[in-house]
């Protein structure tokens, strides 16, 4: 269940606190070869499943860990609905970890915490730390603190 939010006001009541998690996404071979195609990264570990099968320690193909990562806007938006904004902007990745490969046909979800809070002359700007987890793993593909600015509308 998302959580919406419409004003700094309400956004700040959440510092501190564990948001929530995303729905599972699942990360299939087709989404894995676009993201090849649109960032031309066509090493054989993501779009070569023959050879994946039984070069690669993973026994399948994986996502690039960059898909994972730019998967994050897609799931936090599943997590927090805000509203009322003239722009987001997307601040800050600080303290990216990839911990473990993303294969074909898994699925992922995010979880957030909203670590802190901080108010520029009504622009919010918030450090969320971000784990993605796999279904069915004991660790989580990445771990990392996002920063996003947040200008809401004058209320």
């Amino acid at each position: 269940m998302s959580i919406t939010i419409g004003s700094l006001a309400e956004l700040e009541q959440y510092a501190g606190q564990e948001l929530g998690t995303s729905e599972f996404h699942t990360i299939t071979q087709e989404q894995i070869n676009q993201f090849a195609a649109a960032t031309l990264d066509f090493q054989w570990i993501h779009t070569d499943p023959a050879r994946a099968a039984t070069e690669s320690p993973f026994k399948a193909t994986i996502a690039h860990g960059y898909l994972t990562v730019a998967l994050l806007p897609y799931l936090w938006q599943q997590i927090v609905t805000i509203e009322n904004l003239k722009m987001q902007v997307n601040y800050e990745i600080e303290s990216l970890r990839f911990n473990q490969a993303v294969t074909v046909d898994s699925a992922v979800r995010l979880r957030a915490k909203l670590l802190s809070i901080a108010n520029l002359r009504g622009i919010a700007k918030t450090r969320i730390e971000v784990a993605l987890e796999i279904e069915g793993a004991k660790k989580p593909a990445y771990t990392g603190v996002v920063t996003f600015l947040y200008h809401f509308q004058e209320q």
